[in-house]
C-alpha cells in the first residue's frame, strides 16, 4: 500500500505501486523517512536482517539470494523503484530488464547520505521526475532531473494531458520532444479539452497556438493536435503528435441480448467512419432499462468507460433530429442513442466549472444515430455521438489542505512540501503563493486570489477537485488554525459531500503562535488560547466577551489579526481589558512577519505594547500572571521547580 501522495501515470497491467530497496544500513537509514511517511515497502537482503537497523514504523520486506534475482520479480510488479545504491550499480542491474519507456517502471536513485534523489529512468512518462521531487522533499535532499523540459520549466509533452485524463494518441513523440528541447517553434492546434495548461506555461515557451496568420507565417518544427479527431500523419514533414481529450459521449440503444462483440464493433465502425478517436470516448450513455445489459456492462468494464443511464422521462425531454415512434412505443421515449448521448454530454457540462446550457443544442451531436447489424452476431446496435464542452477526467479528485508554516521554506514539513509539489493545482492567497513558489513544478496550475476571497478560493478548489484534479489549498501557519481547512470542509458540507469524493487530506503546519513563541522563548508553557481581533466574520461583542473571559481566567493569549489600516481600535480595547485583570508589567511579545526576511521581534509589557508597531502580520503574545522576562526571553513557568 502506498500513500496517495504518490500518484503515478497509469501503466498497462501494472498496479500503482512503489517499492524501495536498500542493501546497506546507511541506505536503509537514508530511505527510512520517505518509506515511513508514504507507507512504501522497503526491501532489504536477508544478510541485513541481523544488522542493527531501526524499524521506524516501516514495512520491511526481505529478499533471499542476489539483488539481481530479486529485481527479476520486483520489476514487473511495480510502477516505480527507489534504490539506495550507487547509480552505476543500479544501471548495471536494470539494463537487462529495460524494454520500453511506455512500460518500464520509473527508477529513482538515492545516495547513501540521502543528499540527492536522481531521476534515472522513466522521467516523464514513467513519473520518475515527479517521484524524485517527492523523495527529495521527504529526505530534505536535492532532486536531480536532467530532462530538457525541466530545464526550460515546461511540462513534458508526453504527460501534458495527464491531469485531465487525456489519452495519448499516435505520433512521433520523440521528434516533438526533441523540437521542444531545441526550443524550436511548436504549433499547438487545440480543438477540445481544458486550456488551463496554457496558463501555466512560462513567459518564454516554444508553443504557437492556432494556425499562423498569413501576414506573419512561421514554419513550425513540430505540431501538437489536441482533438477528438483521429488523424493519420504522413511520415514526411515535421513531427506530429495528438492528444485526445475524453469529450465524446456515445449513446447506445440495442436489442436485448446484443453481444458485447457487436456493440464493440458498432462503436469502432462509427468512429472510424467519422474519423473520431476511440481514445476520446468519455463514456457510454443509454436508457436505464439497459443498465443490466450484459454486453454493454461487459464492454464498459473492459474499456474502463463509465455507463450513464437515464430514464425515459429524462430522454424524451431532449429534442433530437431522428425521433422514432417505434422506439417511443417500446420504451417510452422517441430516442435512446441520440438523446442519451446529448444528455450525458450536457450532464458533463453541468460541472461547477462551466455553466450548463439550458436546452439541448443539436450542434453537439457529432454523429447522428447509426444502426449496426452483423449476420453472425445476435441483436442490433444504434450508435450516436455527442461532444461535451468539458472532458471527463476519469480520476477521483483530491483536496489537500496544506499549512505552509510561518513563511520560510525550511519551516514547512516534508509532507506539506511534497503535497504542494505533487498537486495538479495550487490555490491560495497571493502573498502565500509567492512564498512557496520554489516548491512549484513545471505544468502546475497556480491560482492566486486576494486576501478577501477565501470563499472563492474554497469554491474554486472544490470545483477542480470534483473535476478530478488534485488541488493543494495553502494557508500560512496551520491550515486548521484561522486557515482554509474549516472553510473548505464547511463548503463541502453544503454540497452534501459523501466523505470520499473528492478525497480530503489535511497537512498541518507550524502555526503563527508557535513560531512567535519560538522566537521569544517559552511563553506557551502553560494553558493558553488564541483569539482573532478581526470582526469581519465574528461580531465584535463576541470577541470582547472572549477577551474578557481569557483575561479573567489567566490564560496566556495569542492575538491574531490585531490591527489593520482601517481597524485600529480593537487592539486598544484588548489592552484595556487585560489591564483590568493583569499587572501593567505583564510580559508581552510582538512578533511581526515571523521567519520572513522582514521579521521584527519586540519584547515589551502590557502597559507599553501600543508604543510599538503592530499590524496584520503581527502575532501578539500576552503572558499570564506568572509569565516573566529573563535575558530577553519570555517564560511562562509550568510549575516544575515548585514540585518537591
Amino acid at each position: 500500500m502506498t500513500s496517495n501522495l504518490l500518484p503515478l501515470p497509469t501503466v498497462e497491467n501494472k498496479p500503482n505501486s512503489i517499492c524501495a530497496i536498500a542493501t546497506t544500513p546507511a541506505a536503509f537509514t537514508a530511505l527510512a523517512p520517505f518509506c515511513s511517511a508514504t507507507q512504501t515497502p522497503l526491501w532489504i537482503p536477508s544478510a541485513l536482517v541481523s544488522s542493527p537497523v531501526p524499524s521506524l514504523g516501516l514495512t520491511v520486506k526481505v529478499y533471499e539470494g542476489t539483488l539481481r534475482q530479486a529485481l527479476e520479480q520486483l520489476w514487473p510488479q511495480h510502477q516505480a523503484l527507489v534504490f539506495g545504491l550507487a547509480t552505476g550499480a543500479v544501471v548495471r542491474l536494470i539494463a537487462p530488464l529495460l524494454g520500453s519507456k511506455a512500460t518500464d517502471p520509473a527508477v529513482v536513485v538515492v545516495d547513501e547520505a540521502g543528499q540527492f534523489a536522481i531521476s534515472l529512468c522513466g522521467g516523464h512518462q514513467g513519473g520518475a521526475d515527479q517521484l524524485a521531487r517527492t523523495v527529495a522533499h521527504y529526505l530534505e535532499a536535492t532532486p536531480v532531473l536532467t530532462g530538457s523540459a525541466h530545464h526550460r520549466n515546461l511540462p513534458g509533452i508526453d504527460v501534458l494531458g495527464t491531469p485531465w485524463g487525456w489519452v495519448r494518441g499516435a505520433g512521433n513523440w520523440t521528434g516533438v520532444s526533441a523540437a521542444i528541447a531545441r526550443n524550436q517553434p511548436v504549433q499547438v492546434l487545440q480543438e477540445a479539452g481544458s486550456t488551463l495548461w496554457q496558463s501555466a506555461l512560462p513567459a518564454e515557451h516554444p508553443f504557437q497556438f492556432g494556425w499562423p496568420e498569413e501576414s506573419n507565417p512561421t514554419e513550425a518544427s513540430a505540431r501538437v493536435w489536441i482533438s477528438p479527431i483521429q488523424r493519420r500523419f504522413a511520415e514526411e514533414g515535421p513531427p506530429k503528435v495528438q492528444w485526445h481529450p475524453r469529450v465524446l459521449w456515445v449513446g447506445i440503444g440495442c436489442e436485448r441480448g446484443t453481444s458485447q462483440a457487436l456493440i464493440d464493433l458498432a462503436i469502432t465502425q462509427v468512429f472510424a467512419a467519422n474519423h473520431l478517436a476511440v481514445g476520446a470516448i468519455a463514456g457510454i450513455a443509454t436508457l436505464d432499462l439497459k443498465a443490466d445489459e450484459a454486453g454493454l456492462v461487459g464492454l464498459c468494464q473492459e474499456r474502463g468507460w463509465p455507463l450513464r443511464c437515464f430514464s425515459s422521462e429524462q430522454l424524451k425531454a431532449i429534442s433530437v433530429p431522428n425521433p422514432s415512434s417505434v422506439v417511443q412505443n417500446a420504451v417510452g421515449t422517441p430516442s435512446v442513442a441520440e438523446a442519451a448521448a446529448l444528455t450525458a454530454a450536457h450532464s458533463s457540462a453541468q460541472s461547477v466549472l462551466a455553466e450548463a446550457p439550458q436546452t439541448a443544442n443539436l450542434a453537439e451531436l457529432r454523429v447522428t444515430k447509426q444502426v449496426i447489424r452483423q449476420e453472425d452476431q445476435p441483436g442490433a446496435v444504434t450508435v450516436a455521438v455527442a461532444q461535451a464542452d468539458q472532458e471527463y477526467t476519469g480520476r477521483t479528485g483530491n483536496l489537500w489542505l496544506v499549512g505552509t508554516g510561518p513563511g520560510s521554506l525550511d519551516q514547512i514539513t516534508p509532507a506539506a512540501k511534497a503535497a504542494i509539489n505533487q498537486a495538479d493545482a495550487v490555490i491560495g492567497y497571493a502573498l502565500y503563493v509567492d512564498l512557496i513558489r520554489p516548491l512549484l513544478r513545471p505544468g502546475q496550475i497556480v491560482e492566486a486570489l486576494p486576501i478577501t476571497q477565501e470563499r472563492q478560493r474554497a469554491e474554486r478548489a472544490i470545483a477542480l477537485a470534483h473535476w478530478g484534479l488534485t488541488v493543494a489549498v495553502i494557508s500560512s501557519g496551520d491550515c486548521g488554525i484561522y486557515g482554509m481547512a474549516g472553510l473548505v470542509l464547511e463548503q463541502l458540507k453544503t454540497l452534501n459531500w459523501d466523505g470520499t469524493r473528492p478525497g480530503v487530506q489535511v497537512f498541518p503546519g507550524i502555526s503563527a503562535l508557535q513560531s512567535a513563541a519560538a522566537r521569544v522563548g517559552a511563553p506557551l508553557m502553560h494553558d493558553f488560547c488564541a483569539i482573532s481581533l478581526s470582526d469581519l466574520l465574528t461580531p465584535w461583542d463576541v470577541i470582547q466577551r472572549r477577551l474578557e473571559a481569557a483575561a479573567q481566567a489567566d490564560f496566556v493569549v495569542a492575538l491574531y489579526n490585531p490591527k489593520s489600516k482601517t481597524r485600529t481600535q480593537q487592539i486598544e480595547v484588548a489592552q484595556e481589558i487585560f489591564l483590568r485583570h493583569r499587572a501593567p508589567e505583564t510580559s508581552v511579545a510582538l512578533v511581526q512577519s515571523v521567519y520572513r526576511p522582514e521579521e521584527s521581534v519586540q519584547v515589551t509589557t502590557l502597559a507599553e505594547m501600543l508604543q510599538h508597531p503592530i499590524d496584520m502580520l503581527t502575532t501578539v503574545l500576552i503572558g499570564n500572571r506568572s509569565t516573566f522576562t529573563y535575558a530577553g526571553r519570555v517564560i511562562t513557568p509550568r510549575g516544575y521547580l515548585g514540585q518537591v
